[in-house]
């Protein structure tokens, strides 16, 4: 008996059922074909529904999905079928608030694939193994936030574009002596 919620993904599709970023937590789905199926399952048993105003949640595969729509993206966070439905959708609703603030309210496909990296730290922010770490926009917008700002910070908390960016400038410097 597991006493810690636990999520197994987090999945951000587009209005066509593609991928644009996803989290798996467990070993549920061993493939990347597995994971695939998955989410094409997922976004064909949801797509008919209007989850636009409020988060809605079905059974898929003895798995718990909570989900909600904005715009063309449409954000996924599947738990066990022991889960508790109120803090998955707590969970969903971190991550949609915290890529609204991220985003500046402009949330839509074009803007979430500028912003990729951000998107992506968000997912790291709020849960990690599996086990839910924040849940509040804010905080988790902030955190991520303070990481794609903060050059000086060391390279194994900074995202790829930023690492570069600093060997670059640390090279510059060398290069300049």
């Amino acid at each position: 008996m597991e006493l810690c919620p636990s999520i197994k993904n987090m999945l951000l599709l587009d209005s066509e059922g593609k991928r644009i970023a996803v989290k798996y937590y467990s070993d549920d789905w061993p493939t990347n074909s597995a994971k695939e199926a998955y989410e094409k399952a997922v976004f064909t048993k949801t797509q008919k529904t209007n989850a636009r105003t409020e988060a809605e949640i079905t059974m898929l595969e003895n798995y718990i999905v909570v989900y909600k729509f904005i715009q063309d993206l449409h954000f996924f966070v599947t738990g066990g079928e022991n889960e508790n439905e109120i803090i998955l959708a707590t969970v969903l609703q971190g991550f949609f608030d915290a890529v609204g603030l991220l985003l500046r309210g402009t949330v839509d496909k074009k803007e979430v694939l500028e912003n990729l990296d951000l998107i992506l730290l968000c997912l790291d922010e709020i849960v990690d193994g599996g086990i839910i770490l924040e849940t509040d926009a804010n905080v988790i917008a902030g955190k991520v936030a303070s990481h794609s700002m903060d050059a000086g910070a060391p390279l194994s908390e900074q995202t790829i574009t930023q690492a570069l960016a600093t060997a670059r400038e640390h090279l510059t410097r060398s290069l300049l002596k």
